[in-house]
């Protein structure tokens, strides 16, 4: 799960590296794209990643999260084993 500041109702580059991240993600084979939320302002937003081993995922869209300019001080969260209160997680917090 990627938490972001956005701040703007223009998603058009939202949408783009929505792209990226579903294609990274399918021609890796590490998992699936989810989908996104984002604020009606369009102040933040999050994205939605699956797959059996969330280290694999992240190598492979790291690199793309930090080419973004809007990603800058974005929150990675990653789930090992079904989200919950008790699963263990790690915060990444992107440069």
């Amino acid at each position: 799960m990627v938490h972001f500041s956005y701040g703007s109702t223009n998603l058009q580059h939202m949408y783009a590296l929505e792209d990226q991240l579903r294609h990274a993600i399918s021609d890796a084979r590490v998992g699936e794209y989810d989908g996104h939320e984002i604020a009606e302002d369009g102040s933040d937003g999050f994205f939605y990643m699956y797959g059996p081993d969330a280290e694999v995922l992240y190598r492979v869209i790291g690199p793309i999260l930090e080419e973004s300019s809007f990603m800058r001080g974005a929150t990675v969260t990653l789930w090992f084993g079904p989200r919950g209160w008790r699963t263990q997680k790690r915060i990444i917090e992107l440069p």
